[in-house]
């Protein structure tokens, strides 16, 4: 069984450290940015107005944009450098984990959970953290739950090694668990069905699961973030399978709008 708590240490030492969230959504690859539009995108058909909160939310780089169209945001995030980056930006962050956050029932009005899921190797915390992010949303409000897609994960690691069905392969490809002596601190990688079924578990009313960056997102991790024309045109094919079963499982992240009853 994977131990949370070193995936936990983990997590802080590859965000302080090793890996610049901000820059991978930005400035780092054509993907990044496919994400970062297609993300804020969906947010802006559900989400007009009032207070948001940003679990899990890195130096503030959804936060912001959505900050800057008049939302009230709130952002927290376990890597204290990263929460120090957002207040630097001059979003309200504060540390803290998506498992046990420190605010009053019905406080916001959507919540953005674009990380936590994945980092989290056990179903149950997992389900601690939607309800958590449930609690605080008020009735009729939306969360947006991000995952790792398990096909792209399965795929990704067969292109790059041997490509015979060892055990830990047959584990990601069955369970989901990531493959040991990975650098990103993973926790679980989801299909999109596996997502809807945890959304409804946790008590939330499942709107659609959304493939985020479309079947091109792979290929756009190796070009750049100035190919305007690439941009635009793998846009448009995630537009196009959005929700399409089976296609939406070739997009690297999955997102999960979901509905407070």
């Amino acid at each position: 069984m994977t131990d949370q708590r070193n995936i936990d240490d983990r997590i802080r030492t590859y965000y302080r450290d090793q890996f610049d969230e901000d820059a991978r959504l930005t400035t780092r690859s054509a993907q990044g940015r496919i994400e970062h539009r297609r993300t804020q995108e969906l947010i802006a058909e559900y989400v007009v107005s009032g207070r948001v909160l940003d679990i899990g939310g890195a130096t503030g780089v959804h936060a912001l944009p959505l900050q800057k169209r008049g939302l009230e945001v709130e952002l927290i995030e376990p890597v204290p450098e990263q929460v120090e980056m957002a207040r630097a930006a001059g979003i309200s962050a504060r540390v803290g984990d998506a498992r046990d956050l420190p605010f009053a029932d019905d406080e916001f009005d959507a919540a953005l959970m674009l990380g936590p899921l994945y980092h989290l190797a056990d179903g149950n915390d997992r389900q601690t953290a939607l309800r958590q992010a449930m609690r605080v949303t008020r009735s009729g409000g939306y969360l947006f739950a991000a995952a790792l897609s398990r096909a792209v994960a399965f795929q990704a690691a067969t292109l790059t090694r041997d490509t015979r069905m060892t055990d830990d392969l047959a584990n990601l490809f069955e369970k989901g668990r990531p493959l040991p002596g990975g650098r990103f601190p993973a926790g679980h990688f989801h299909t999109a069905e596996e997502l809807a079924s945890e959304i409804t578990e946790a008590g939330l009313e499942l709107v659609d699961i959304h493939g985020v960056e479309g079947p091109a997102g792979l290929l756009a991790e190796q070009l750049s973030v100035d190919d305007d024309e690439t941009v635009d045109a793998a846009h448009m094919l995630a537009r196009a399978g959005s929700v399409m079963p089976g296609l939406r499982d070739l997009s690297i992240h999955l997102l999960a709008i979901a509905r407070v009853p």
